[in-house]
């Protein structure tokens, strides 16, 4: 559907994280109207109702995805339907009546338990100022067995200077430095970087607010089903935990990360 300029502005001044559900909101009533076009009287419409009615929308959870899926180059993943399976997950735990029970007057969005989900280390869904994070990544290796014709392609794709080619014998790793993108992968003509290990890197306790914080990242990587034994885990550690008004940042300490890792 298209839109007027000054209404595209309107909802891109929206918090991010409720950002793509108040589009589709507005769309929605753009399209009970009538209208093949969506005006600023559309998105104030759907701004009173959603304000008036702001409880009907919390789920309890969010699970938010990057382009990724759609088919950005970037990914280092393809779509696993780790998304989905979240989804089912989270259902299940009932967050929406658990959150409800702790929070006084109607619940808002921020209230919700954050899930994003990132295809490539640009993370672009923001997974590092979640609940849960979770970033695709592909770690690589040097095959010895192909010769590197020294054409420096992975050198260029490296935007964190990770790789160095200087000697006959091949590309040299700084892993401190690699962010396992894979791009430098998908540069090399002749077959001498390849795939190691392939999966997502799991971060936990990013939040927004009055006191913000990065989210901490566990070591490795954990396929589809580990990251939903993962999360599951990560669920039941909150709702154990939790206090009201707590996020998952105010109730996570050393030792709970070290067993979540294991």
């Amino acid at each position: 559907m298209n839109w007027d300029s000054d209404a595209e502005q309107a909802v891109r001044r929206a918090p991010f994280f409720v950002r793509k559900k108040i589009r589709t909101k507005v769309e929605e009533t753009a399209r009970r109207a009538g209208a093949d076009r969506v005006t600023m009287a559309h998105v104030q419409a759907a701004r009173d109702h959603y304000v008036r009615n702001m409880e009907s929308e919390v789920r309890g959870y969010q699970v938010e995805t990057c382009f990724g899926q759609s088919g950005c180059p970037n990914r280092a993943v393809k779509d696993t339907g780790v998304a989905d399976d979240l989804e089912k997950i989270l259902t299940r735990a009932d967050l929406r009546s658990f959150i409800k029970n702790g929070v006084e007057g109607p619940l808002k969005l921020h209230h919700e338990f954050r899930v994003t989900i990132a295809d490539c280390p640009n993370a672009c869904s923001r997974p590092q100022i979640a609940d849960i994070g979770i970033i695709g990544a592909r770690v690589l290796a040097v095959d010895k067995q192909v010769q590197c014709s020294q054409c420096l392609a992975c050198v260029d794709a490296c935007k964190e200077n990770a790789v160095r080619c200087e000697s006959e014998s091949g590309p040299e790793i700084n892993f401190d430095r690699c962010l396992a993108c894979g791009q430098c992968i998908e540069a090399c003509p002749t077959g001498t970087l390849i795939e190691g290990d392939s999966g997502y890197r799991i971060q936990l306790g990013g939040r927004l607010g009055r006191h913000p914080r990065l989210a901490q990242e566990l070591p490795g990587l954990r396929d589809p089903k580990g990251v939903s034994s993962l999360v599951g885990r990560t669920v039941e550690l909150y709702k154990t935990k939790n206090c009201p008004g707590q996020r998952l940042a105010d109730m996570l300490d050393p030792e709970d990360l070290e067993n979540l890792s294991s």
